[in-house]
């Protein structure tokens, strides 16, 4: 598909933006004072600062994610990249008011279905249900205390990665990514219904097969438990 705008362009963007290099008062605007909507809004106004702080706080968070869509990392980065790319030069149609990090795996998520479709790496659509879930859950080490809890940490990553791909799915964008269930409803194509009954499906399983204390569970599903 022809792009609207040049390599050369995209090329002068990420020359600036792929390694960030910023200063401490720049952290400090990114993490405490600017929140999404007001660095969207900026962005739409063409502040470049605006673009740089919403590239610097997703990017790896879509590198990861597109990861966890396709094996081919080159191209995974590709995408991403262009998601970046036409966020800053389609700014002046973007919708007024988004949920940024939603709105960003979504495009990393379509954009990467189009490449599977082109390369005819699976079935010819544009669906995103084509797209093979391949993240593998890993209970960060800090809650592991001796060896009796790493043993239970690594029977429930078991259980976690062995469920279905899309309650899979479901599951990292909730408590990996920290979307709420509407965001992952329109992420993954489906209402909101059917990605609740993801999750809960998802929950439901590892309920089932957990034999060791529930707690582990109720930290997953209030958000409290945290993925490497």
């Amino acid at each position: 598909m022809l792009k609207y705008y040049s390599l050369s362009i995209k090329l002068s963007l990420f020359s600036k933006y792929t390694t960030p290099q910023i200063d401490m008062n720049s952290q400090i605007l990114n993490n405490k004072l600017l929140d999404d909507n007001t660095l969207w809004s900026n962005l739409k106004a063409g502040d470049e600062k605006s673009f740089s702080l919403l590239f610097e706080r997703y990017y790896k968070d879509l590198i990861s994610y597109g990861n966890s869509l396709s094996p081919f990392q080159e191209k995974v980065q590709d995408c991403v990249q262009d998601v970046f790319a036409d966020v800053w030069v389609y700014r002046n149609s973007l919708q007024e008011s988004v949920i940024v990090k939603a709105y960003l795996l979504s495009s990393v998520r379509k954009r990467i279905a189009r490449l599977f479709q082109r390369d005819h790496i699976f079935r010819k659509t544009t669906s995103t249900e084509a797209i093979e879930f391949l993240f593998d859950f890993s209970i960060e080490n800090e809650l592991v205390e001796d060896e009796v809890t790493a043993e239970r940490v690594l029977y429930l990553n078991k259980l976690l990665n062995d469920l279905p791909p899309r309650q899979k799915e479901a599951l990292y964008l909730r408590y990996h990514q920290g979307l709420a269930v509407e965001q992952i409803a329109e992420l993954l194509d489906v209402n909101y219904q059917s990605a609740n009954n993801l999750l809960y499906r998802g929950l439901l399983s590892l309920r089932k097969e957990w034999k060791g204390n529930l707690s582990y569970i109720v930290l997953l599903s209030s958000g409290v438990l945290q993925f490497s």
